[in-house]
């Protein structure tokens, strides 16, 4: 497929995301007043370590709409997951063979479940890490937090958890695509551990050990099961590559004329 040809269904595929990303904000628009009242919780228990005020605040007139259109959007972003993780593997499968777009089902089947699984994870640890982040207050003094500053801290974090869970599952895409081998990724498996770690001893809700080995333990399962996917993948287009080669070879070793008869 030429170049242009690749930018427009690239293009393609973003306006649909962005459309399924629109229809879920006008749902999370609806759901605003519950996942906010979720959200202040931990803000609200701030009070209760350093006595003093703690609250979200809006810096202007135009903030309390910023951060409701903001916080429906990410909610959009959540509800439409099946939607554009689909278009990302419909940008990706003109590139697959026939018989590898049957495995696009099984992806899709895996990567909403993980993203879900990684943004509620996120939604779960949050409020921990907005404990563990202000218990440094000095008693006495309070935390007015921006709203904007707090839906984009929010958004990061289960956003990135989210991301975080779906990896695996676009690894074995890419791998699948011939883009990227399983003993590549594999290399950079010392890199992989230590930022797991970093991000689990970050989200981790406790303060002991065993909750960041609990937090990092799917993830690094996750990872390294997707390693052993790539890995076998690869052995497996290796011998249909050298099996399609042997055959190639002996068609072109057989004789096909009267003349390569009389030649034996």
């Amino acid at each position: 497929m030429p170049l242009l040809d690749h930018l427009k269904e690239l293009k393609n595929r973003l306006i649909k995301s962005a459309i399924g990303v629109l229809v879920g904000a006008v749902a999370g628009w609806f759901l605003y007043d519950p996942v906010l009242e979720a959200l202040q919780e931990p803000v609200r228990k701030i009070q209760e370590h350093t006595g003093g005020v703690s609250s979200v605040n809006f810096s202007s007139i135009a903030s309390p709409f910023d951060f409701k259109l903001q916080l429906a959007i990410l909610i959009g972003v959540v509800i439409a997951s099946p939607v554009w993780i689909y278009q990302v593997w419909a940008f990706v499968m003109p590139g697959l063979t026939k018989k590898e777009r049957r495995y696009t089902l099984g992806y899709m089947a895996a990567g909403v479940p993980l993203f879900l699984a990684g943004v509620w994870v996120g939604w779960l640890v949050t409020p921990q890490v907005v404990r563990a982040l202000t218990q440094f207050t000095p008693e006495g003094f309070s935390n007015i937090i921006d709203g904007r500053d707090y839906v984009d801290f929010v958004t990061r974090m289960l956003l990135f958890l989210g991301l975080a869970f779906l990896v695996p599952v676009l690894l074995v895409g890419v791998n699948a695509a011939g883009i990227l081998a399983g003993k590549t990724i594999l290399k950079a498996w010392r890199v992989t551990v230590f930022l797991v770690f970093v991000l689990a001893a970050i989200a981790a809700p406790g303060a002991d050990a065993l909750s960041m080995f609990m937090l990092a333990g799917p993830l690094l399962i996750l990872f390294f099961a997707a390693i052993g996917i790539c890995i076998l993948n690869d052995r497996r287009r290796e011998r249909r590559q050298l099996k399609h080669q042997e055959e190639t070879d002996a068609v072109a070793d057989t004789p096909t004329s009267r003349e390569d008869l009389e030649k034996f």
